[in-house]
């Protein structure tokens, strides 16, 4: 049931980005014969992350930079992951990488929507296929940053 809200909301907030693009409201049947009317804040700006602006991945011991993903049929279409510029994590004292740590990629899972083709039968046209779109919720694993970690030893056996 939680996936179904899940998927429910994620859909919503997809509708509710591309109406308030138009600035419009969007109404959302829930099936049971309900409808939700769900209207987007004007205030609310959609924040990018770009490389230029990202000083906390410049500022870090373990810098990192992003690139872009992008696959049309996914909703976001655009998502950013993190790519960590060194193995080492930089000295504080500004001579270089530090031997005696590591810069490991920091993970999230989120979830996302692809849109699948769905072909339908149209009875009332001769029996011509109109295009039809199903939604399918899944889960990518993203990169979100780099942090600094102590190498991973393991002793070997005498």
């Amino acid at each position: 049931m939680l996936l179904v809200l899940r998927a429910v909301l994620l859909l919503s907030l997809a509708s509710l980005l591309h109406a308030a693009r138009r600035d419009q409201a969007v109404s959302l049947s829930l099936g049971n014969g309900s409808r939700l009317r769900l209207v987007m804040d004007p205030s609310v700006q959609s924040q990018r992350i770009s490389t230029s602006d990202s000083s906390i991945a410049n500022m870090s011991l373990s810098p990192w930079t992003y690139r872009d993903s992008c696959v049309p049929s996914r909703w976001p279409q655009r998502i950013s992951h993190a790519q960590c510029l060194t193995s080492g994590c930089l000295s504080l004292e500004g001579g270089g990488e530090d031997a005696a740590l590591e810069a490991r990629p920091i993970y999230y899972q989120v979830l996302v929507l692809h849109k699948i083709l769905r072909q339908v039968h149209n009875h009332k046209a001769g029996g011509r296929k109109r295009r039809q779109f199903d939604f399918r919720l899944e889960t990518e694993v993203i990169t979100v940053g780099c942090t600094c970690v102590r190498p991973s030893v393991v002793p070997q056996q005498p």
